[in-house]
């Protein structure tokens, strides 16, 4: 017999993008440990895990907005109903034991990604956009019902970075901090780790990059959020040497745009979007991710486990790995970005896997561990 049903709710599951991976890899680990593991979700992308059983609720084709009130909704009333013994939330609903927060409150999110958008006009459009759009509204009325009226008030929340929790709880003071836990991501050591040197060099020669040829690796989906225009800026004050290579499946037309307009086009190539990011990595110099916004970026986790030097900004929760002297306090200082770059383009990278610190728990065992602990819980009570 199955250990437990338990069921994991999130908008998408899938291999592509941080949250629907690490859910791919949940889900996995827990039918692994002899669970009856079940998701429900708006929709599905590839094949599950083995032994998941999947239930696919859809989402009506009317707008943002109404399409997460739905799907919350819907959700609420198949946990309600499903004899779930473990509820596992990865999205805007609010009927869980164990709540995953992969991103800050929506208040800090907007704060901080308004200079995203440049100077002048196009902030005050973006400001204007997010206060007016019903999307917006019911994010916020969403995020206020999660935190402040929990259906579960035994509910334990789990960030994934000491930063979010830090955002999590100036924005809800409400909540009880011995309530919130960090728990890192932690990339898949058989996939991401520093490349034979034989590899490395030939991954070189496929892209097309000389002897004396600086590689800078970049990824991500939101160009503006992450910082690209301040990456093509600090291109302009690098040598011409140095070359940007961007993993992303949006459009590049305005990033191009600017490049021609700083002579630097030709020392940018955009990949589309990238399923073999260890060669990615592996080819690549250096890694940087100027962002004005992450939780706890995937990418910069991957690039220090393959052995790259990586530069990341201290509004990214997983920075907490990068060195200090890696780090950017502006994503917008296209020069301090440029010295940045200079300094570790000097160093070697690792040929040993990363050494991910002890006192900060990351991966999934602690999530299944923190599973065993709840479902003990419950059958005492």
């Amino acid at each position: 017999m199955p250990k437990a049903k338990i069921v994991l709710v999130m908008p998408r599951l899938g291999l592509y993008g941080g949250a629907e991976g690490f859910a791919w890899r949940l889900t996995d680990a827990l039918a692994r440990a002899g669970h009856a593991v079940s998701c429900l979700c708006a929709r599905v992308e590839g094949q599950p895990p083995e032994g998941v059983q999947v239930d696919v609720l859809g989402r009506p084709p009317l707008g943002r907005a109404f399409k997460n009130i739905w799907f919350a909704r819907v959700a609420d009333a198949h946990v309600r109903h499903g004899g779930f013994d473990l509820v596992i939330g990865l999205g805007r609903t609010w009927r869980q034991d164990i709540l995953r927060v992969g991103g800050g409150p929506q208040s800090v999110f907007n704060a901080l990604t308004e200079a995203a958008y440049g100077p002048g006009p196009a902030c005050l459009l973006k400001r204007l956009h997010r206060a007016l759009t019903p999307a917006s509204a019911v994010l916020h009325w969403l995020e206020n019902r999660q935190f402040s009226r929990p259906a579960n008030p035994r509910q334990r929340i789990v960030c994934v970075s000491h930063l979010v929790r830090e955002w999590l709880l100036s924005a809800h003071p409400d909540i009880d901090p011995a309530r919130v836990m960090v728990i890192y991501n932690r990339p898949d050591p058989k996939r991401f780790a520093p490349a034979d040197p034989a590899l490395r060099e030939r991954l070189r020669v496929e892209a097309h990059a000389g002897p004396g040829e600086i590689l800078i690796g970049t990824a991500g989906t939101n160009f503006a959020l992450k910082g690209l225009g301040t990456l093509i800026h600090a291109l302009a004050l690098l040598p011409p040497n140095f070359r940007l290579e961007v993993a992303g499946d949006r459009g590049p037309d305005h990033w191009l745009h600017l490049a021609h307009e700083l002579g630097v086009a030709g020392r940018l190539r955009f990949h589309g979007r990238v399923t073999d990011m260890p060669a990615f990595y592996a080819a690549a110099d250096v890694f940087a991710l100027p962002t004005y916004y992450d939780a706890c970026s995937n990418a910069v986790l991957e690039a220090l486990a393959c052995g790259l030097p990586t530069i990341s900004s201290t509004r990214n929760g997983s920075a907490i790995f990068v060195p200090e002297r890696h780090r950017l306090h502006d994503p917008g200082d296209a020069a301090a970005l440029a010295a940045l770059l200079r300094e570790a383009a000097t160093e070697p990278r690792r040929g040993e896997p990363f050494a991910w610190p002890e006192d900060f728990p990351c991966g999934l065992d602690p999530y299944l561990r923190l599973v065993d602990e709840l479902l003990a819980e419950k059958r005492r009570r």
